[in-house]
């Protein structure tokens, strides 16, 4: 056929494209040409808006209860301290003990991250994801219950089990929906939930102080209990409110077996909507089942480890402001009160989430610059930690809670933009099973990095909290952390420049094509070249 080109779509007839248009729609109820060149950009964001309703709400308040629930320990710590009643004097445990039990957390993370997001792309992940929830919201509850060390030990363990997959699991769900150069500023708009989280805990926790001795609970067993309890609950009505992976447009959905006893969510589109995105992101469409060779091509693939190296430092720091942030302001000054704890360190991640809302969006815009957008706010972190720990003392000594501000500053859009690259990189070159094997891996080894801040450094490292200087070696070990992570970004583009990403030099709207399969160019791939820099942004139309 003159003028025409033969593409191959998986699980779909072959079909001739007349040059110029992507592709032809096979088996989709009328034989016809599809062009989502010929669909405006404004009808399209209307679409992509329409998700985001439906999807960045309900990942908000998911993210905001388990983040509050799984670092309400660390305020636990300073919480009324004068009446004994904190964590520590509670359940008798020492500077050691809660270090430990803060770290087993994480070793769960790392062991199970991997498992739960391989399960939840083989079932039905709305169904996992509110699994989650539920399970994080009745470990939280419990924890109301600890009255000894090695309960303590018991729930940090089973909450670490039961939250792994959450991060990545969220990040490879986007994927079912956005293409990955879009997914870097929503990882960032529900990643801000943990930083209002740690501003509202923090806050709250002063609320909660004020109820210590009421029915028989101190200031922090109600804290656990009210946000576990929320937690059940947001988890049960995830069910009705996430909507499942998308089917092409007509399509019904499997109740067979076990999916007849959980509730069926409504479609995020339909009609008009459905039948845009079917033609505008392909790859979505067109998955295939995975195999273990397949997982194994994504474990041995270079391009993970960069990453894994990039998020180690990030959240380990991150993870170590969130669970000692009132410790060392404490440092700073040993005469505050925990409730004055408690609202200092608000402002911590106020400055964080400003952070997250102006630079996610430039770094999906200008998207093949990831690495600068990653490395800059990792500087502004050194240098936050630099001035906490050498900055002067005595009447100078709040230039080093500043020190604190710039920290989290720098901490914010560190991660949303460590998984969109990812993303951006696992899902053209391996497909589906890439994207959910690949985040959990950056997610689970990388949190290593908070098994290290939270076990080791701070009140896990006797020595360093004593002394004019405290925690100053801790503060050192973070920046070390934080400079492994610039260099592994640089690594990181040296060598795809090197290298190249060879499975995405044609930009591949197959979600898991592999060599010698056929290749779809769909709609958002080629808009993700349109759209780049600074012609669409707003200041420029």
């Amino acid at each position: 056929m003159t003028g025409t080109t033969t593409r191959r779509y998986p699980m779909d007839k072959e079909v001739s494209v007349p040059a110029g248009n992507v592709a032809k729609q096979g088996n989709f109820h009328e034989d016809r040409e599809i062009g989502p060149d010929a669909v405006d950009t404004a009808r399209i964001e209307k679409v992509y808006k329409k998700l985001d309703r439906r999807i960045i709400p309900a990942f908000w308040v998911l993210y905001f209860l388990c983040s509050a629930i799984r670092s309400n320990v660390g305020l636990a710590q300073t919480m009324n301290l004068k009446q004994h009643h904190d964590l520590a004097s509670e359940l008798h445990l020492t500077d050691k003990q809660v270090s430990t039990g803060l770290a087993l957390f994480y070793v769960c993370y790392v062991i199970f991250d991997l498992p739960s997001n391989l399960v939840m792309s083989k079932l039905s992940p709305h169904v996992w994801m509110s699994r989650i929830v539920v399970g994080v919201g009745i470990i939280g509850t419990c924890l109301t219950a600890m009255k000894a060390a090695w309960s303590f030990y018991l729930l940090r363990l089973l909450l670490g089990i039961v939250i792994a997959g959450m991060w990545p699991g969220m990040s490879y769900y986007l994927t079912l929906f956005y293409p990955p150069s879009r997914t870097g500023k929503r990882i960032g708009r529900y990643f801000t939930a943990a930083q209002v989280s740690a501003a509202v805990v923090g806050l709250v926790s002063a609320g909660f102080q004020e109820m210590d001795g009421l029915g028989g609970l101190v200031g922090f067993q109600w804290m656990f209990l009210l946000y576990g309890l929320a937690g059940i609950i947001v988890g049960v009505s995830l069910f009705w409110w996430l909507p499942d992976r998308p089917l092409p447009p007509g399509q019904a959905p499997s109740r067979e077996g076990w999916r007849k006893y959980i509730p069926q969510s409504k479609w995020a589109l339909a009609g008009e909507d459905a039948r845009i995105h079917y033609e505008y992101l392909m790859r979505v469409y067109h998955r295939r089942a995975w195999n273990f060779k397949d997982l194994w091509r994504v474990v041995v693939d270079w391009r993970l480890w960069p990453l894994t190296i990039m998020y180690f430092g990030v959240v380990g720091v991150g993870i170590g402001t969130q669970s000692y942030g009132t410790v060392i302001i404490r440092g700073i000054n040993p005469e505050l009160t925990g409730i004055q704890l408690s609202l200092l360190s608000a402002p911590i991640w106020i400055m964080d989430l400003i952070a997250v809302l102006i630079i996610t969006p430039l770094s999906d815009r200008f998207h093949h610059h990831r690495a600068l957008f990653f490395s800059i706010p990792v500087c502004f972190q050194i240098a936050g930690l630099l001035i906490t720990t050498f900055a002067g003392h005595g009447l100078n000594s709040w230039s080093r809670y500043g020190g604190l501000l710039i920290v989290g500053f720098g901490l914010g859009p560190t991660v949303p933009i460590t998984m969109a690259w990812t993303n951006e990189i696992f899902q053209p070159r391996h497909g589906e099973v890439g994207v959910a094997a690949a985040s959990a891996l950056v997610s689970g080894l990388g949190n290593l990095g908070s098994i290290l801040t939270t076990y080791a450094l701070y009140t896990g490292w006797p020595a360093d909290a004593k002394g004019p200087h405290k925690y100053r070696k801790s503060n050192l070990v973070m920046i070390g952390m934080l400079c492994g992570s610039i260099l592994a970004a640089a690594l990181m583009v040296v060598l795809l420049k090197l290298f190249g990403n060879p499975n995405t030099k044609e930009i591949s709207g197959a979600s898991s094509t592999n060599e010698g399969e056929g290749v779809i160019v769909d709609g958002a791939a080629r808009r993700e070249i349109q759209q780049g820099g600074l012609g669409q942004l707003w200041f420029r139309r």
